[in-house]
């Protein structure tokens, strides 16, 4: 029995990952369960394990007393100094109970007992194990998919990858193996739920560490990633080691490292960018491929405003504007990307009431533009310190800027307030006089087209009756002629009369 045990709780022990003693612990409390619903719930009754023997022993407690009222719960002085020679009035004496005696019911309760104390433990083992994984990269296999969501055997547990945690367009097929990222462990009802995720940026940060070994040394630090799944994705590196290339280390020998990365992210283009203390660098290094003009820097605000050339506008902004998106969240700036001519018009709407103030040249006015100044209201609520330490007090008077900008500031406020009257009832006149023109025009024009169909129609009327008259007067004119006339024609010499019929016919 005691070999049995022992080796059972081995077993159990290996299997469910529980420690022996939580076993142990829970086939006590078992035990103690049974003996209580057979003995009686009120009963003062433990249990203990014994190495040595291998053996489940039970005790229960009773009070030494002199004069016993209540045989459950009291003893006798006599009958303790049989058992204990040191008993004395008031101690309490533990008596062995026998575990045969134990009934098919108390069993049953001690084997339900002891399965619940098993599922619990195992649930602790569970969330315990995989609450020290949070943040790393396990793998297992695709068990079965339950309203969109893919449910993974991890071998031990299973664990749930949301359709929300997957990059769009990737499916899997039942027993496919898969490497996720463990997002979090819940406790629920049923037990620990764990969650994996494979569009979270730390997925891509520790497949870098898996492919990089400088990184997992320590050499190469991953300082940043944001991800668009499936999409793109920015990484910032940065070296300890001055001799050791970030870029070039993740990148690995032609493209190797990273190519591995984007196979296991489905084909996710990545830019490895270079990390930089100064925000301004790592902003340029993080808007890459595209090359920088100029960049504005307002601290105050977080804000830098980045010119690029008109050509390299496109390539700033990206496809939808994912590129100065991902660059954002990555560096933590509000980026506003502008082409070149788009600066230049806004500095001219700015500037130009202005630019006719004495000693108001283009470096003031570079000045007040890099220091976020972009309306005449900044300029009109500004104060003469503050313009003096901008521009300085040897060119252009703030004074005298100040109050130029405030009167232009009322013009411009006075001319939205008070635009001049549109005038639309002219218009509508001219719209209706044009309206009646046209439709008389297409009138006179229908009347005309009348006028020239009946007059074509007379025409072809008179034609058709002159084309029907000439042959009864042609018959007429030859029933006139004179028999002589006749018959001289007749006599006519043959060659003149075919000239003259062709001069008829000419």
């Amino acid at each position: 029995m005691s070999s049995s045990l022992s080796f059972i709780l081995d077993q159990v022990s290996k299997e469910k990952n529980i420690p022996r003693e939580i076993l142990i612990e829970a086939i006590e409390s078992a035990m103690v369960t049974a003996s209580k619903k057979k003995l009686g719930a009120a009963r003062e009754i433990e249990a203990s394990y014994d190495e040595e023997s291998g053996e489940i022993e039970l005790f229960e407690f009773v009070e030494v007393v002199e004069n016993v009222e209540n045989s459950y719960y009291q003893i006798s002085l006599h009958e303790a100094l049989e058992i204990d020679p040191e008993a004395e009035i008031g101690d309490s004496l533990g008596l062995k109970l026998e575990t045969d005696d134990f009934g098919r019911i108390a069993a049953q309760t001690a084997k339900q007992v002891i399965m619940q104390k098993i599922r619990e433990a195992e649930r602790e083992s569970i969330y315990e194990e995989y609450h020290e994984k949070v943040g790393d990269i396990v793998s297992g296999s695709v068990q079965r998919v339950e309203r969109g969501n893919l449910i993974v055997n991890l071998g031990s547990t299973e664990a749930i990858l949301p359709r929300s945690e997957t990059i769009p367009r990737e499916n899997f097929r039942q027993g496919e193996r898969i490497r996720a990222y463990l997002l979090k462990v819940e406790i629920t009802v049923k037990g620990p739920k764990i969650v994996l995720s494979r569009t979270h940026p730390g997925f891509l940060i520790r497949l870098f560490e898996v492919e990089v070994p400088e990184i997992f040394e320590g050499v190469i630090e991953i300082k940043g990633a944001i991800r668009e799944p499936g999409i793109r994705a920015k990484i910032a590196v940065s070296s300890s080691d001055y001799d050791v290339d970030p870029v070039g280390a993740c990148v690995g020998v032609r493209g190797s490292r990273v190519q591995n990365v984007v196979q296991e992210l489905r084909g996710e283009k990545i830019d490895i960018i270079r990390w930089n203390p100064d925000p301004v660098r790592y902003v340029c290094n993080a808007i890459s491929p595209a090359e920088i003009n100029k960049i504005i820097l307002d601290e105050e605000k977080h804000m830098m405003e980045i010119v690029v050339l008109d050509e390299q506008l496109s390539l700033a902004i990206g496809r939808r504007g994912l590129n100065v998106r991902l660059a954002a969240k990555l560096t933590g700036w509000k980026l506003d990307v502008k082409s070149a001519s788009r600066v230049a018009s806004d500095f001219d709407k700015l500037f130009s009431p202005l630019a006719d103030l004495e000693g108001f040249n283009n470096t003031a006015m570079e000045l007040l533009y890099d220091n976020g100044f972009r309306k005449i209201e900044d300029i009109a609520g500004s104060t003469v310190a503050e313009l003096g330490d901008i521009i300085g007090t040897e060119g252009v008077n703030p004074t005298q800027l100040i109050e130029r900008a405030v009167i232009v500031f009322h013009a411009l406020k006075e001319a939205a307030e008070n635009p001049p009257p549109a005038p639309v009832e002219q218009d509508q006149e001219k719209t209706v006089d044009s309206e009646v023109a046209q439709e008389g025009s297409e009138t006179e024009t229908a009347a005309e087209n009348r006028a020239e169909t009946d007059v074509d129609m007379v025409e072809d009327d008179d034609a058709q009756a002159d084309t029907a008259a000439s042959p009864a007067v042609e018959a007429q004119a030859e029933d006139d002629q004179p028999v002589a006339e006749t018959e001289a024609a007749e006599k006519v010499d043959p060659d003149l009369d075919s000239e003259s019929t062709k001069e008829s016919e000419a």
